[in-house]
């Protein structure tokens, strides 16, 4: 299973990452994906949502289950991936650049709180 070093982790599986602009995109890990089985759904946060760390703000379902996604940070919802909506099987082929939505978060010092690559694998491997 991989993890990217240059994103940044949650302990509900997320990965996010900041962009150029300021904001930060958010997806599901790939070992979320896995454990979900193939994808058939998602109900991402609406743009101008405000989203609350740790507060479900969507949905993922699988053949085998749904799952709530939880917001990484305080912010708000700037962009969603539209193109998952029609595939979101693409989670599964992609895990890592099929980015689920991108948010403004309100504090950047929240970053302190993510897990870095390897300290996501250990938490999994518990």
């Amino acid at each position: 299973m991989k993890f990217p070093d240059t994103y940044h982790y949650t302990t509900d599986h997320l990965w996010v990452s900041q962009s150029a602009t300021g904001e930060w995109l958010a997806g599901i890990t790939d070992y979320a994906q896995d454990l979900l089985g193939d994808i058939v759904f998602i109900q991402p946060p609406n743009i101008g949502d405000s989203i609350q760390n740790g507060v479900a703000c969507g949905v993922v379902e699988s053949v085998k289950t749904g799952s709530d996604l939880h917001a990484p940070m305080n912010g708000v919802v700037t962009e969603i991936n539209d193109a998952l909506l029609n595939a979101p099987e693409d989670i599964n082929e992609k895990p890592y650049s099929a980015w689920i939505f991108k948010f403004k978060p309100l504090d950047d010092s929240e970053i302190g709180h993510f897990l870095t690559a390897t300290a996501y694998a250990d938490l999994i491997k518990q």
